[in-house]
């Protein structure tokens, strides 16, 4: 099943799911359907997908917390699907790790470009991008999605981890909102705000103090963040 990209599809109308699941195979992935939370955890398990298409009301278990449990233990891209276009759960759902978003009803052929476009982003992250970076008190690594602050480990979900990352690869550069947006999530959208800021500020609480090592996370008033090296 893995010579070919494993497609995990996680909607509970057929139709829908049929529909994807031919435009997909077309494209040569390969694909199955689940149509409840608890059978999608399931598959998971026992075969983790290159990538979710994961709807957000399931019966069983739903959408918010089959995210949560796959981000406990792997961070595969996960594609949102959903009747719901409010902010709040856009920004939640990126919060929660989600790596891209579409609204229902969506055209087919728009949604196999993102998920082609979110493969080879994050297979290109794994390959370019391998090594770790190392700073006084600071170790990031990408390749082992893993930090370590003044000798400890710390616990950072993948976006936040893929933010430091980003900044921290680029010492001393300022980057609008909209830029981090686009080089970490791969897009733009109207929440960029809220979300980077969310996790800038979940950074800053989980690595304190860090400015005494000669390093941080400064913010530019109206203009973005940069992680700043003295």
């Amino acid at each position: 099943m893995k010579d070919k990209p494993y497609i995990l599809i996680v909607d509970d109308d057929p139709n829908i799911a049929h529909l994807v699941q031919l435009y997909l195979e077309k494209e040569g992935f390969t694909v199955k359907v689940a149509q409840r939370g608890d059978d999608a955890l399931n598959e998971f398990r026992k075969l983790p997908p290159d990538l979710m298409l994961l709807d957000l009301m399931l019966p069983g278990v739903d959408g918010w917390q089959v995210l949560k449990t796959v981000r406990k233990t792997s961070t595969i891209p996960v594609i949102m699907l959903t009747a719901k276009d409010e902010t709040f759960d856009k920004v939640l759902g990126l919060e929660l790790g989600a790596d891209d978003y579409v609204t229902k009803p969506f055209d087919a052929k728009e949604l196999v470009a993102r998920v082609k476009a979110v493969l080879r982003r994050t297979k290109g992250t794994e390959e370019e991008k391998s090594d770790s970076l190392s700073f006084p008190g600071l170790t990031v690594s990408l390749s082992r999605y893993e930090v370590f602050y003044e000798g400890e480990k710390v616990d950072m979900p993948p976006k936040e981890l893929e933010v430091l990352y980003f900044l921290a690869s680029h010492p001393n550069q300022l980057f609008t909102r909209g830029q981090l947006l686009d080089r970490v999530w791969g897009y733009d959208i109207e929440v960029e705000s809220r979300t980077v800021d969310v996790h800038v500020k979940r950074l800053r609480d989980k690595l304190p103090e860090c400015e005494k090592h000669g390093w941080g996370i400064t913010t530019i008033w109206r203009r973005g963040y940069k992680f700043e090296v003295q």
